[in-house]
């Protein structure tokens, strides 16, 4: 803990607020997800004031595009691979066997869950500190004039442009109840006989991972 500390660049009067942060809910009921709410929250307004102020000329429609592109589950992925969060997470014994800490969507989640924690612990404006640190990078590297379109719509043009059947998406399995459900979604390209299966907290998200998944296959092939 004390060298993700350091990386985030906060020290914690109560350490057991990160610790909850990065406890996932394999281990119970005292799980980091109402910290991850609450982080989502906060990165939201941290992100959407920092693009306000850059970039005063662009509408609102651009200003969306570019905070999406920001917080998405792939960027906070990216940023707990950083941070080496898979060795860090507090995951129940079959999660861990399974390797289930190096999941991109375990670790994005607990980079929220840091964030509301970071929030708790100290106060809005020593939150938005940590986290535009963090995103100094992505922030310094992003443009108005990027292409900043979603998974979804990226293969969907692709495919139109090829001349090809548009893929299917289809829920095949759902888990948990209310907050806590976890939704699989199968996307099936005909033309080139591809498939995949992804797993989010949403629906609209398990559909962008399975856009991006097929992306990938995609310019491999």
């Amino acid at each position: 803990m004390e060298k993700l500390q350091k990386k985030i660049n906060y020290q914690f009067k109560d350490l057991s607020l990160l610790k909850l942060a990065l406890t996932h809910r394999s281990m119970g009921k005292n799980n980091n997800e109402r910290l991850e709410f609450l982080g989502d929250s906060i990165l939201g307004v941290a992100i959407s004031k920092e693009l306000y102020q850059r970039f005063t000329h662009i509408d609102e429609g651009k200003l969306s595009r570019l905070r999406s592109h920001l917080v998405r589950g792939q960027t906070l992925a990216q940023l707990g691979a950083t941070l080496e969060l898979s060795n860090s997470l507090i995951l129940g014994s079959g999660e861990l066997k399974n390797g289930v800490c190096r999941c991109k969507s375990i670790q994005a989640d607990a980079v929220e869950a840091i964030f509301g924690a970071v929030l708790l612990d100290s106060n809005f404006e020593t939150t938005n500190t940590v986290i535009l640190g963090l995103f100094e990078t992505l922030l310094n590297n992003i443009s108005p004039d990027d292409s900043l379109k979603d998974p979804k719509t990226q293969l969907q043009e692709h495919l139109q442009e090829h001349g090809n059947i548009l893929p299917k998406y289809e829920l095949i399995n759902t888990t948990g109840k209310d907050h806590n459900a976890i939704f699989t979604l199968n996307c099936f390209l005909k033309d080139q006989n591809l498939q995949v299966s992804q797993s989010a907290k949403s629906i609209k998200k398990a559909e962008q991972s399975c856009a991006q998944a097929l992306l990938k296959k995609l310019k491999e092939s």
